[in-house]
């Protein structure tokens, strides 16, 4: 009995010692070699296993084997992958009924390159991943990987493989436009999921990197999701080209420079197109600089020939078809910085858009309205409204707001090229550039608009909207306005009290009209216009001609006066007549003092520092586009008279030419007419009474006067005299 209890004692210490052994040191052998080996036949009848000695290790309490061997190779043909071992499970009960059967595989590779590894695993699984991954990358890419595999028990593969590892310094062509350099990751691959961890990687010329990006299988398509970072990226040409073309294809972008942090998802279908992305990011715009393609000089003096963006915090959402920007930072448009917040939605072709605009440093004028902010206060411009997919834009509300000074505006719109076509009100309550408030109200009233208000400074209207031969951009509708204003300023010296009337434009032009207005003297303004099929009669008459005669940049000094205007327009081209009657002049032009010293009435005028008088003044004149000719200019004064003629190109060029006569000389001239006729109209050359020419040239703002004091009087000179002269008996 002792004899058999040592006897069971020691078997079951060798036991014991040799189970320890075998889960602690194990044995290698060759024994299972075959057995693995037909195992991957199994899988694939090409591929062949060469194996060296395999280590099994016990493990008991699983009741089975795990064999490992370092350095086998997989053999396809004359090719070849060198692995770093392969694992496996062996049943030791299938090894006791003689029924070998291994539950599952564990590859491990070295650091192989990607296109071999993945022509292998398909090889052994034919799984969709793996050809997207054949599709994507590049030969040049290294991969270490860990491939585990199960078996069911009739030797078939299961589904639930898993293929992880690690990609560097890899190369990916996404598509046309996109490359993928510098790729270095962590992945899991499962059936259903691919799942991509501390990437970073350039796409393009940018550096990008990413905690998670994960694929998952859907159907017949993946769902890509992810996060990507970025330090300072700036984009060249060819990024910028790209970032054009799909997200701001209206846009001239030159430069960008910025840091973002972006959440994305996108699918990828069957034959690997891309569809349905979208993008949430947050991006620090540390600049951006876009060519500008629209002409504010009118608004901003200073504007530069580009617009920057700098230091803006941008919150940018992005799917088909949809995209919203939300940000604010700084902007330099004119010589200094201003700020700007703005929230802009894009669906389709129709633009939402709410923006603030604050001017601290720089000039802002409104011309039309006489308005110039000051330099040392803050202007803050809001207005939000949307851009349809024709172009036109409906402005729901605006507003400018500097100081005490607020413009108005709500339910505005304008076509595509942002001429005015409709409006409920606008409300005007500013100090403009000449230190005067203006108070007015703009409404719709049915089918027209009514104006009405306290005070309104009207002298750049006057230059701009009612003697302008030329279309009114404003405005691209017909439609009818309403005039009541208490006050209305003319300049300087001469105001209006209670104008009133209605002005009708018509394609873009003043097509009739009718307004009167009080000076405080009681003499008067009207002014009107009649259309009638295409001949246009416009006619002004004024009791102080002063504010619209100092309008024509050749006549200076000019001082009371009644002007009595005169038109009639065809087609493009229009003929005209201004009479000005009892007035005076300082500087027409500026020698023409010398002149008068010929009469004892110049000299006294002259004395008084009143200027010359005239008892009248006719101009005959034509337009046509921009062009006036004036076929005469005639004067006629008791000091000095004058006749000229002439061309004014507008803003370009005027150019006059006339002669000038003190009176003494005129009158002379006139008693020797019946007697000495043919003297004075001149029978030879250098014949007749002598006066004076000259000449006017130049721009507008730097007019040149030239004098020749020695002329033979023209019949046309005398000839007009006498018709004066006539009339005035």
């Amino acid at each position: 009995m002792k004899v058999i209890l040592k006897i069971i004692s020691l078997f079951l210490l060798i036991t014991i010692l040799l189970g320890l052994y075998l889960s602690v040191v194990g044995i290698e052998t060759t024994k299972f070699n075959k057995q693995i080996q037909n195992k991957v036949k199994k899988i694939d009848n090409n591929l062949n296993l060469e194996l060296k000695k395999v280590k099994l290790i016990l493990n008991p309490f699983e009741f089975n084997l795990s064999a490992k061997t370092l350095g086998p190779k997989i053999i396809n043909q004359d090719q070849y992958l060198e692995l770093e071992n392969i694992e496996t499970n062996i049943s030791l009960k299938s090894i006791i009924s003689d029924e070998f059967s291994i539950e599952q595989v564990e590859m491990s590779t070295k650091s192989i390159k990607i296109s071999n590894l993945i022509s292998f695993s398909r090889l052994i699984y034919q799984i969709p991943e793996l050809v997207i991954f054949e599709k994507l990358f590049d030969v040049k890419g290294y991969i270490i990987a860990n491939i585990k595999v199960e078996f069911n028990k009739d030797g078939s593969l299961k589904d639930n493989y898993v293929f992880k590892g690690f990609i560097k310094d890899t190369k990916a062509n996404l598509s046309k436009n996109y490359n993928i350099s510098k790729l270095n990751l962590a992945f899991n691959f499962t059936k259903d999921e691919i799942i991509l961890k501390n990437l970073n990687l350039r796409l393009n010329n940018l550096d990008l990197e990413s905690e998670t990006i994960s694929a998952k299988k859907i159907g017949n398509e993946y769902l890509i999701k992810g996060n990507i970072e970025n330090n300072t990226l700036e984009f060249n040409d060819e990024d910028l080209v790209t970032l054009k073309e799909n997200f701001f294809p209206d846009i001239d972008i030159k430069n960008i420079r910025f840091n973002s942090k972006n959440k994305f998802s996108l699918k990828i279908g069957k034959k690997y197109q891309f569809r349905d992305l979208t993008i949430s990011s947050k991006i620090n715009l540390q600049e951006a600089l876009i060519l500008k393609d629209i002409n504010l000089n009118q608004i901003f003096p200073e504007l530069k020939n580009n617009i920057s963006f700098l230091n803006h915090e941008i919150d940018l959402t992005y799917k088909k078809n949809f995209l919203s920007i939300n940000g604010n930072g700084k902007i330099l448009i004119q010589k200094k910085q201003d700020l700007i917040s703005y929230k802009i939605e894009k669906n389709k072709n129709e633009f939402i858009f709410e923006n603030v605009f604050k001017i601290n440093k720089n000039p802002f004028l409104i011309e039309l309205l006489d308005y110039q902010k000051k330099d040392d206060s803050e202007l803050i411009i809001r207005f939000n409204g949307q851009k349809n997919k024709k172009g036109r834009i409906f402005i729901k509300s605006a507003s400018l707001v500097e100081e005490k000074n607020k413009i108005e505006i709500k339910n505005i719109y304008f076509d595509e090229n942002f001429r005015l076509e409709n409006f409920d009100n606008i409300n005007l309550d500013y100090v403009d550039k000449d230190d005067k408030r203006n108070s007015v109200k703009i409404y719709k009233k049915k089918k027209k608009y009514s104006l009405r208000g306290d005070y309104f400074n009207s002298d750049n209207l006057i230059q701009n909207i009612l003697f302008s031969d030329e279309e009114t951009n404003y405005f691209s509708k017909d439609f009818k306005i309403e005039l009541n204003i208490k006050k209305v300023r003319l300049d300087d010296e001469f105001q209006l009290n209670n104008l009133e009337g209605d002005l009708y434009f018509k394609n873009k032009k003043l097509f009739d009209a009718n307004l009167i207005g009080y000076f405080p003297d009681s003499k008067k303004m009207t002014f009107t216009v009649k259309t009638n099929n295409a001949n246009k009669i416009t006619t002004f008459f004024i009791d102080h001609a002063k504010p619209i005669v100092k309008r024509y940049k050749f006549i200076k000094g000019f001082n009371d006066g009644i002007l009595d205007f005169y038109s009639s327009k065809i087609g493009n081209t229009s003929k005209s007549t201004l009479k000005i009657y009892d007035f005076k002049l300082k500087e027409l032009p500026t020698l023409t003092k010398i002149l008068t010293l010929a009469s004892l009435q110049g000299i006294a005028d002259i004395l008084s520092g009143e200027g010359i008088r005239f008892d009248e003044f006719e101009m005959n004149f034509e337009n046509k586009d921009k062009l006036m000719t004036i076929n005469e200019i005639y004067a006629l004064g008791p000091a000095i008279s004058v006749l000229m003629s002439g061309y004014i190109e507008k803003d370009k060029l005027i150019s006059l030419k006339g002669t000038l006569v003190p009176a003494t000389t005129i009158n002379k001239a006139i008693g020797s007419i019946p007697v000495l006729g043919k003297i004075l109209v001149g029978t030879k050359t250098g014949e007749g009474v002598f006066g004076v020419s000259f000449k006017i040239k130049g721009p507008p703002k730097n007019l040149e006067t030239t004098v020749n004091p020695i002329k033979t009087l023209t019949p046309r000179f005398i000839t007009r005299t006498l018709e004066k002269i006539k009339k005035t008996n």
